[in-house]
């Protein structure tokens, strides 16, 4: 005989056939009964040590697998997961989101429930504004309905989605729906606007003398990086990525020519980019950081700006075409062939020489680390001068990157390193993170340790939050100085380097490497007033806008 089913194993059995393995979270009692579900499932059940850090994590694993799942408590649990939930929604990363919630018949009490806030409609209105599909599983009939129609909201959209889950409800049985097909669906359009986008389009790039393509972070999100490679390859059209489009594809591909950020860039991606005819934007979302504070220059009559749900050509909208159909109809188009592309310009260098004793700099630093890190290991950069001194890292596979490079939410990235290890063990977290940044959510490196995770945790510490201190300096820039080297000895696990100059980087680099048994911190000690190259390129053009 099956076993009979629950709301509850629904929930996991539907998240299981979408290729989601581990569940994070911290349980309360709203959400025993579910814990109890996934630790007797086939599921992992990730214990986190802040729900924040679970909701990273999740975020994390969606932007890698496809779709990601948190399980939390009611109130206390679910309300601190509004942050994370909020960046996957303006990242574009489908997460879960799982709360435990009281009974049925406790609510219709109206009693004064520990973790309730104004009433028990509270938190489903609260993840309405960070979600785009939400449901209560209070009703035996239709949860198995409810849940595959939010998850296909998830899928259809890569944002989040929210399910309450009452703790009277979790163990009810149900009957089983049947099979779904999990086939994706094809958006509908009107086929003579996709000819006339076509038409205008090709006619447009075939024109141009020294067209670009500028791939962003929808083609990830919508698994269309064969599409963009099958395109370059036959068209002979260069192309560039935004930050947070880094890594799309391997960068030592052929055409590539680095990342376009606006005076974030480097001289040679800004020229590329910025002198061309006509710019095929690929699913780039354009914000505030993905073009240098919008210091880029992106004229509207050259450019081409195809979304997820949206296309223009120059000045001209084309209602329905979506990313996924549109770059489907240029790769079957009748576009000139350019001939061989150049190689790519972000080949990472031979070797790199430390000057001794001499004292650390952000640009050497990623220097060093352009020159060491191999193929397999991932490369996930926290908001501020980890994210703008990794910009022009070279990363060998796609979506080896991992940024939130819009919502820009400190401490995303020491947790998402649990996240990337669990869902491809084959990769190697290497994480960059700011000393302010690691102190708020530094401590999921113990969940790193209680899995059994070897990331390598680079800690750039400037003495606090460097990123501002050209914006507006003051104390309030400033953090209380942490012996972090030393954590290995509180966690009982993993191995601490304390790094002051070039020469014991490089050995601490090459000794974290080289242990692949154990997590490492290094913490590298820089000068309070020292920034990236490219954060002083957008600091003096944005000092020349001023005055």
């Amino acid at each position: 005989m099956t076993e009979p089913l629950t709301i509850a194993r629904v929930l996991i059995n539907e998240l299981e056939a979408r290729n989601v393995g581990h569940v994070f979270g911290i349980p309360g009692d709203y959400s025993l009964g579910l814990f109890k579900v996934i630790e007797e499932s086939r599921v992992a059940l990730i214990g986190t040590c802040d729900e924040q850090g679970a909701g990273f994590a999740a975020d994390a694993y969606a932007r890698i697998r496809g779709l990601g799942a948190v399980a939390v408590t009611y109130g206390v649990g679910g309300l601190k997961l509004v942050n994370s939930t909020a960046q996957a929604y303006a990242e574009r990363s489908p997460v879960v989101v799982i709360s435990g919630a009281p009974g049925v018949g406790e609510a219709a009490n109206d009693a004064l429930l520990h973790h309730r806030v104004r009433d028990f409609g509270t938190q489903m209105r609260v993840f309405r504004e960070v979600t785009v599909a939400q449901c209560i599983l209070d009703d035996a009939q239709t949860a198995q309905r409810e849940v595959r129609r939010v998850l296909a909201a998830a899928a259809r959209h890569k944002r989040p989605v929210y399910i309450e889950l009452p703790r009277d409800c979790a163990l009810a049985r149900i009957a089983d729906d049947g099979p779904e097909t999990l086939a994706s669906v094809t958006p509908s359009y009107d086929a003579a606007t996709l000819a006339e986008a076509l038409h205008e389009a090709v006619e447009m790039l075939n024109r141009a003398t020294a067209p670009i393509i500028l791939a962003g972070v929808e083609l990830h999100r919508f698994g269309l990086q064969d599409k963009l490679i099958q395109l370059v390859g036959k068209s002979g059209i260069r192309f560039a990525t935004t930050i947070m489009g880094k890594s799309v594809v391997n960068e030592e591909l052929p055409g590539f020519v680095g990342v376009y950020a606006g005076s974030l860039s480097n001289e040679m991606a800004r020229a590329a980019v910025e002198s061309s005819d006509c710019v095929l934007n690929l699913g780039a979302m354009l914000t505030d950081l993905d073009t240098g504070i919008f210091t880029a220059n992106l004229d509207p009559a050259r450019l081409i700006a195809a979304g997820a749900e949206s296309l223009s050509i120059r000045r001209h909208h084309f209602q329905g075409i979506g990313l996924a159909t549109f770059l489907d109809g240029l790769c079957r188009a009748n576009l000139v062939a350019r001939g061989a592309l150049p190689p790519s310009c972000h080949a990472s260098p031979d070797s790199f020489e430390p000057m001794g004793d001499d004292a650390v700099s952000i640009a050497r630093l990623f220097e060093c680390l352009d020159a060491e890190l191999s193929e397999n290991i991932a490369v996930i950069a926290d908001p501020g001068d980890a994210l703008f001194g990794a910009i022009d890292l070279t990363i060998h596979s796609r979506s080896e990157f991992v940024a939130c490079a819009y919502y820009a939410s400190l401490g995303f990235a020491v947790p998402a390193c649990v996240a990337l290890q669990l869902a491809e063990p084959q990769w190697r977290p290497l994480v960059l993170v700011g000393d302010g940044a690691f102190q708020m959510t530094g401590m999921e490196l113990s969940t790193a340790a209680r899995y059994g995770l070897t990331p390598i945790v680079v800690v750039l510490d400037n003495n606090g939050y460097g990123t501002e201190r050209p914006m507006l300096d003051g104390v309030f820039n400033d953090v209380h100085a942490w012996a972090v080297s030393r954590i290995p000895d509180v966690i009982r696990c993993g191995r601490g380097y304390e790094v002051t100059s070039e020469a014991e980087f490089v050995s601490a680099l090459k000794a974290a490497l080289a242990d692949t048994d154990h997590l490492a911190i290094i913490h590298v000690h820089i000068a309070k007033g020292d920034i990236s190259p490219a954060l002083e390129r957008l600091t003096k053009e944005l000092g020349r806008r001023v005055s």
